[in-house]
């Protein structure tokens, strides 16, 4: 062999050691750990989140991505996060009501808002459900029929105090009519019914302010009259729910839960005492489940871009289609409602419908906090 040729493929050798040299070094120096991120979440959502985890895949910076979830009651997560009792680096409470709540007291607190509910980069609705009202249709139909029309609010108001209770409407063997929801300071759907309460009795839905409760003898006493017929304030949405379900007109004849909610329970109802009527309030807020990343000095920019990842897989189609065989509305508006197959078409001689009222606007954090102030003043609670 010429001596220009033996040259030749020494070189090419050497080449071909040298880059399996670099691609054998990069692999020894990159990270192939998973990027963890802890997310907390609120019960509402726990059986399509479980549903769909399994599936997810997701990767950030050539790493895996690995998902820890924990269960949380929407206020008791944004009070553990403000006391740094958590450090998660994904909320996502029932409601952007808690989160504005939550942006709010942060900013009092530490200068900075936690979250920021305005940012579409940092905050995603993920579902949707409504509050509605649910009553046994024998009593919802002797009630209201098919329409409490636009003062609903005032008409409950009226038929709750009324001492006369269901003799008015000519069944005194149904003693006093029972109005019922969860407790505001523990369960965001108790704080959702009060809201629109409140919008109903001051007939708007938007600009409520702080001074609108605090300057209004009349409304501080229209509102505790009907507060105070309420003898049980359940602590989670969903097992007040089931709780209704199991001890029917005994103790609820109307009652304020997620329309999500209904629909899971709507079927076990109808083998105890009768089918479920579900009433939409003349002017509705969302349950929106917003996902939201924390600023916070725990988040990294990796668990950041992580967790964004994991919330386009949650806002992926086939993700969203699950969510509603759950009955949650999905945040991908081109899923239809009323495909076959889902809940809206099963209930729909129910009341429930695929088109809802105006939502009103969910006030600043200082004005929920008067609100939940003025709740906690009207029982001595």
């Amino acid at each position: 062999m010429k001596p220009s040729k033996t040259l030749f493929l020494v070189i090419i050798v050497l080449a071909i050691v040298v880059v399996i040299g670099m691609v054998g070094l990069r692999y020894l120096l990159l990270d192939t750990n998973p990027i963890e991120v802890s997310v907390l979440y609120s019960t509402e959502k726990e059986a399509w989140l479980k549903e769909v985890i399994n599936n997810f895949e997701g990767q950030a910076r050539g790493r895996p991505i690995e998902i820890k979830l924990e269960q949380l009651g929407s206020r008791e997560m944004y009070l553990a996060v403000l006391d740094g009792e958590k450090q998660p680096d994904l909320i996502s409470p029932a409601s952007s009501l808690q989160i504005a709540l939550l942006q709010d007291l942060s900013t009092a607190k530490f200068g900075t808002p936690m979250v920021n509910a305005a940012d579409p980069a940092a905050c995603r609705s993920v579902v949707k459900t409504p509050l509605v009202l649910v009553a046994w249709r024998e009593r919802a139909d002797v009630l209201w029929g098919d329409n409490p029309n636009g003062n609903m609010w005032h008409r409950l108001h009226d038929a709750v105090v009324d001492p006369a209770g269901w003799k008015s409407y000519g069944h005194p063997e149904w003693g006093y009519i029972k109005f019922s929801h969860t407790d505001p300071l523990k369960s965001n759907s108790g704080l959702m019914t009060i809201l629109l309460m409140t919008y109903g009795y001051f007939g708007k839905t938007n600009g409520l302010t702080a001074d609108d409760l605090l300057a209004n003898e009349a409304y501080r006493q229209w509102f505790a009259e009907i507060e105070n017929t309420i003898l049980d304030f359940g602590s989670s949405t969903g097992t007040y729910m089931k709780d209704i379900v199991v001890y029917g007109p005994s103790k609820y004849d109307l009652v304020a839960v997620y329309e999500a909610t209904a629909i899971e329970q709507a079927g076990n109802a109808v083998g105890r005492y009768g089918e479920l009527k579900i009433y939409y309030p003349p002017a509705t807020v969302l349950s929106d489940h917003p996902f939201c990343a924390l600023n916070a000095a725990w988040v990294t920019s990796e668990k950041a871009e992580a967790a964004q990842v994991f919330v386009d897989y949650l806002l992926s189609r086939p993700v969203q289609e699950k969510a509603l065989q759950h009955g949650f509305r999905p945040a991908d508006p081109t899923i239809p409602l009323d495909q076959p197959g889902s809940p809206f078409m099963q209930y729909a001689a129910n009341g429930l419908k695929t088109d809802l009222p105006p939502e009103v606007e969910i006030p600043p954090g200082n004005v929920l906090n008067t609100l939940l102030e003025v709740w906690q003043r009207s029982g001595q609670r």
